[in-house]
């Protein structure tokens, strides 16, 4: 692929494993799983499932605008939980990051995460 990017900035955490913070192909930006680490220490986030989920997002919001557009651009999101019973959390902080149209979205309720955090998300963005 002659059109493939790889994004990568310091505004969200370095990659920790064989892959790439995101992948833009054409006017298509993937962007990996996002768990609440801060990026400058690499550790996860302090607080509540509502912080760490914050966290989440202000790092998919990093990697959009390093990859040249915003979470408006998100196409499909990603959210994996270990409990579901955080669902509402999750939809009370997307309405902090998004506003309508809102991106396609899953939910998927899984055993566990890395690091033994509760939350991972990841998108995909249509770039205008």
């Amino acid at each position: 692929m002659s059109n493939r990017q790889t994004i990568n900035t310091r505004g969200a955490p370095q990659a920790i494993g064989t892959y790439s913070q995101a992948v833009k192909a054409g006017t298509t930006v993937y962007i990996s799983g996002q768990i609440p680490l801060v990026p400058e220490t690499m550790e996860v986030q302090d607080g509540d499932f509502k912080d760490l989920t914050r966290r989440c997002f202000t790092n998919l919001k990093a990697i959009a605008e390093a990859a040249g557009g915003t979470l408006e651009d998100a196409a499909k999101v990603n959210v994996f939980l270990t409990d579901l019973s955080n669902f509402a959390a999750v939809n009370e902080v997307m309405a902090e990051f998004f506003e309508q149209p809102y991106p396609a979205r899953a939910a998927i309720g899984v055993k566990e995460l890395p690091k033994g955090v509760p939350v991972e998300v990841d998108a995909v963005l249509e770039l205008k």
